[in-house]
């Protein structure tokens, strides 16, 4: 029989998607393959202490996306980035807890953005989801969209803040540009934390001092009015695309409670009612995005639908929520992958993606 791969997850982080990370992390320790998988549990602290669960995660109220959170280990380890050891570092005993690849459910920033991709590449381990450039890239919203744009993928119209900036922004003047209607949002953030939806001045300077209290950079952008549809997106040199998934959210806005606290905060339509040539059409633009910005593993794409058959990219989430009721897990179940082998595909993408990098010359 051969040996059991050893898995990392590493789940909570300094983010403020900590509770979805520790809800995401939930499901799939419930579905990894145990024929397959040895699992080692990291959860990381609001403060950024990592510490090991040897038998399963403490969490208290582990089933309240309010009111989740991680009861401490006794355990402190941290990441060994001597490529020779691959391996988690137990502090208080000085040894090493050998691992074979990294699986990362840290949503936003402090996971999300490249740190722990390119810690992993220090340390020599293969890594679940998109390596270094796809997730700096696609984590920046400003960024995104102009290589989005360079590639000729349309986008929302939107213009980008400075929290050096602060009073060069004001309603009145970009209502002319983007509408009366406006969203504004934190670059580098996502679960639609710090997102406000505003219609006049006042609520514009309030909801601008929101978002730069989790940003120094802020998008500022146009409502579409359209449908909002998702398309799952999986693999590496040949990515392929799932169904496509409908959201339609309470109040036609999509937050953070309609994501994970009102049952019925959204209507989830999968697959979505659609013609399907603009179905074919949404999934050829969704990878279409996902090379564009160079994405590994898998992606979320999320997409506007306008009446005039027009579809625009609104986000790529490079760790899309793995939650019971999330968009990426259940397009692939619709689409004949369950999670448990969804899953194995993943470990089993970065550890080829891992291969394939290890063979480049790293010496002149």
């Amino acid at each position: 029989m051969s040996q059991k791969v050893r898995v990392a997850l590493l789940c909570g982080g300094r983010s403020p998607e900590h509770r979805i990370s520790l809800i995401s992390a939930q499901n799939i320790i419930k579905s990894l393959d145990p024929d397959k998988y040895e699992l080692v549990i990291i959860g990381i602290s609001h403060q950024g202490n990592w510490m090991h669960y040897p038998e399963n995660l403490l969490l208290d109220h582990p089933n309240d996306p309010n009111k989740i959170k991680l009861i401490p280990s006794g355990i402190k380890v941290s990441m060994s980035v001597n490529r020779s050891d691959r391996a988690i570092i137990d502090l208080d005993n000085n040894k090493l807890i050998p691992i074979d690849v990294i699986y990362p459910i840290l949503h936003g920033n402090n996971g999300e953005d490249g740190t722990i991709q390119g810690l992993a590449k220090l340390a020599g381990i293969p890594c679940v989801g998109c390596g270094i450039n796809g997730s700096v890239l696609s984590m920046d919203k400003d960024l995104m969209k102009k290589i989005l744009k360079d590639h000729k993928i349309a986008v929302a119209k939107s213009v980008t803040a400075k929290s050096d900036q602060p009073n060069q922004w004001n309603y009145d003047g970009l209502s002319k540009s983007l509408g009366s209607t406006m969203y504004i949002k934190p670059a580098r953030l996502g679960s639609s934390i710090g997102v406000s939806r505003v219609n006049n001045s006042e609520g514009f300077d309030k909801a601008l001092k929101l978002a730069f209290e989790f940003d120094d950079k802020v998008l500022i952008e146009e409502n579409i009015v359209g449908r909002e549809i998702e398309c799952a997106v999986l693999g590496n040199d040949d990515p392929s695309a799932s169904t496509i998934g409908e959201i339609t959210a309470e109040n036609n806005f999509y937050s953070f409670d309609n994501k994970y606290v009102k049952s019925d905060g959204a209507d989830l339509a999968i697959p979505a009612k659609l013609d399907q040539a603009i179905i074919q059409a949404a999934q050829e633009l969704a990878v279409k995005a996902y090379r564009a910005m160079d994405c590994l593993g898998l992606s979320r794409v999320d997409m506007f639908y306008k009446e005039n058959g027009e579809l625009l990219i609104n986000e790529i989430n490079t760790i899309p929520g793995f939650t019971n009721i999330s968009m990426y897990p259940k397009l692939w179940e619709h689409s004949g992958l369950d999670q448990t082998a969804l899953i194995s595909r993943l470990i089993e993408f970065a550890l080829a993606q891992h291969e394939k990098e290890s063979k480049f010359k790293h010496i002149a």
